[in-house]
């Protein structure tokens, strides 16, 4: 049964979670002069006295708790061994609060200080163009879900390491054009944000649907698992994680979609009211 008193505290998941916080504070403190002088001589100018970014030192740490809990908690041990729900929940943390966090956690000259380089300016154009970002997020998201990929990570503690890395690399790459913080590769225009997530609504479907609508258990750790719940059988645990995904999915999109076209209207305002 759970050991709710099981939390991961693994060398390698504790030691990268501290080295990250390590890391933003060292360049957010020590090293910010010499990062915005960095970012100032790539063409990204900013005030030498610009001060340590408390409100984004909020965020990033606050990323990286989420992180912990998604995959260090109890929870993890859940969706591992029990529940397929529960493992949608892990992504879903990953995904949507624990990327957009970490993005809304750098500072422009923390992030253009490196992706300003010359030698970066095309690999970074390319990666971060909204295409690839949708395309790459997808692809990810989706192989994943394959019944032979998904139970692997089930049972193989490295690939399931791996799988939530990807899982947070790729949420990464989708929310930047709607959260970059880079000047060299900017966020997309309100309009462009708007269509963008629409079009990855529509992307992510076929996983959806071919999770929710199937009509066979497809991972058989979780076909075969001790139930948790006498009466919440394997198919409906299966239905849950795929109504999981798709609600949460729309839920922050539209969310995301609404605030775009609040800025967009409000942008178009501001642009009236100066003729």
């Amino acid at each position: 049964m759970i050991d709710w008193t099981h939390w991961h505290n693994e060398p390698y998941l504790i030691g990268g979670l501290v080295l990250a916080g390590w890391l933003w504070a060292v360049l957010a403190g020590p090293l910010r002069a010499r990062l915005i002088a960095a970012s100032n001589a790539r063409g990204t100018p900013l005030p030498a006295d610009t001060p340590f970014p408390r409100a984004q030192a909020w965020w990033f740490y606050g990323s990286l708790v989420v992180f912990y809990l998604a995959v260090g908690s109890p929870l993890d041990q859940i969706g591992e061994r029990f529940l397929f729900s529960a493992h949608m929940l892990q992504h879903q943390l990953l995904v949507y609060p624990a990327a957009i966090l970490f993005l809304l956690g750098l500072p422009p000259w923390m992030v253009d200080a490196v992706l300003a380089h010359p030698g970066l300016r095309g690999p970074g154009r390319l990666l971060t163009h909204p295409l690839c970002c949708a395309t790459i997020y997808t692809l990810v998201i989706s192989v994943w879900h394959a019944p032979t990929l998904y139970d692997w990570a089930l049972q193989d503690k490295l690939i399931h390491v791996g799988e939530h890395v990807t899982f947070f690399g790729a949420a990464l790459l989708y929310w930047w054009p709607l959260l970059s913080p880079s000047r060299t590769f900017p966020p997309l225009g309100y309009g462009a944000q708007m269509l963008y997530l629409v079009a990855v609504l529509i992307a992510m479907t076929p996983v959806f649907a071919y999770i929710t609508f199937s009509g066979d258990i497809l991972y058989p750790t979780y076909e075969y698992a001790p139930r948790l719940f006498p009466d919440f059988t394997a198919a409906a645990d299966q239905l849950l994680a795929g109504v999981m995904m798709k609600t949460a999915g729309m839920a922050v999109a539209l969310t995301a979609f609404a605030v775009s076209f609040y800025r967009w209207f409000q942008a178009g305002e501001r642009a009236e009211a100066k003729k």
